[in-house]
Order: structure tokens, then C-alpha cells, then sequence
């Protein structure tokens, strides 16, 4: 998700939970907002929504493949340019694990992207809406971010990820304060159990990714 946009996101939400919008508006004027500063981007990790250089992304994502502790099928929800797809690739090698990545993104010239850089994976590359979309197989692995649906839609969202998309859904990463643990409440809420966590510590913050096992 784009770094700055969040002020952006708050008049989206705000929009639809006044009934200016439906779930599809919502989805549609998200969009909207990631296309320009997603495809003007230069780098890579710019046009999958990081400003700033590829030192300061490896070190937001890459510890995200710590809920990845065996070989399999990765899938990266909402896969903008397909850059986290190569980078998972990578990290987890040199883990030696062998993970085949895979991506869907609701945005078609997002995908469309994704497939001219890597070609080699263009078949692996879906266009499509994780609440809704069918997937081709089963994957090991899923990474997503609750953000990425309506917050009244995150509890099926997280459901059908686990039930009918992946073995195992990875949450995040994302930034909160020191000690925030909303996303844990609500998912525990929704009655769902951790089976893992890891926080990194940043300046006025922490980093974190979670992960759920379907059971």
C-alpha cells in the first residue's frame, strides 16, 4: 500500500461508510489512488508502494518470509508490479527453502506490469478481487494486508483466504505504535488463533507480520 496515502484512505472509508459509495466504489477509488504514484514510480519497490531506497525495502518486507518455514507456493495478494514476488523468491533461497511465487491484484494495469517483468511467471500472475476471486490451485503460503477490503469485510476476508485460498495466511507487514495490538484483538475477536508473530522495532514504532494456519 502506498506509504502516504493515508489521509486519502480515511475520506475512501469515511465515503462509504456514509453510503457514497458501495464495497465495488470502494475497491474501484482505491484503485484509482494507487495507479498514478504506483506506475510514475522509478524503482521497483516504488512501483509496490515503498518511496525511499531498496535498503529501507528490504528492510520493511524481508522479514516477512519468517512465517515461511517450508517449501511450497507462495501467493502475494495484491501483488502490484510483482517485486515482493521476486524478492520472496530470493530471501527464502537463501533460507534454503524452494518457494514458487505466485501474485493476484485487482488492479488490470497492475498486472498487466507484473506480467512484462516477468514473463517467465506470467501465467502465475492473476488479475482479480481476493474476496471473490477463484484461484486456479491451493496455495502454502498467502501474504495480504487487512487494509486491502473495507474494514467491515476484513473477518470474511480473513476467512476465505484461510478456507478456501491458502494454508497458511500471512498478515502484514505493517506499522504501529509500540505495544499497539488491535489486529490481534480483532482477530482473535473473529475467532481466529495466531500461530506466529514477529515484530521488528523502528524509530516511534514496530513492524510487524503475523500469520494464521488453517485448521
Amino acid at each position: 500500500m502506498w506509504d502516504n496515502g493515508w489521509r486519502e484512505i480515511a475520506a475512501i472509508d469515511g465515503a462509504l461508510a456514509d453510503g457514497v459509495i458501495d464495497q465495488a466504489g470502494w475497491h474501484e477509488a482505491m484503485a484509482d489512488l494507487l495507479r498514478e504514484p504506483y506506475l510514475a514510480a522509478g524503482t521497483p519497490w516504488g512501483q509496490s508502494g515503498r518511496s525511499g531506497t531498496e535498503a529501507e525495502w528490504v528492510q520493511a518486507r524481508r522479514f516477512l518470509v519468517e512465517g515461511i518455514d517450508r517449501d511450497g507456493s507462495f501467493l502475494d495478494v495484491g501483488c502490484a508490479n510483482g517485486y515482493l514476488m521476486e524478492c520472496v523468491a530470493i530471501w527464502t533461497e537463501e533460507r534454503g527453502l524452494d518457494v514458487t511465487p505466485h501474485g493476484v491484484d485487482i488492479v488490470p494495469e497492475f498486472v498487466a506490469l507484473a506480467r512484462k517483468r516477468l514473463p517467465a511467471w506470467a501465467s502465475r500472475i492473476h488479475e482479480g478481487n481476493a474476496l471473490t476471486w477463484n484461484p486456479p490451485q491451493r496455495y502454502d503460503f498467502v501474504r495480504t494486508g487487512l487494509e486491502y477490503v473495507p474494514a467491515n469485510r476484513r473477518e470474511a476476508f480473513v476467512g476465505r483466504l484461510l478456507s478456501e485460498v491458502g494454508d497458511r495466511l500471512i498478515i502484514g507487514p505493517y506499522t504501529v505504535d509500540v505495544g499497539d495490538e488491535q489486529t490481534e484483538r480483532e482477530l482473535a475477536s473473529w475467532g481466529f488463533e495466531l500461530a506466529g508473530k514477529v515484530e521488528l522495532p523502528r524509530e516511534g514504532g514496530t513492524r510487524k507480520v503475523l500469520w494464521l494456519d488453517q485448521s
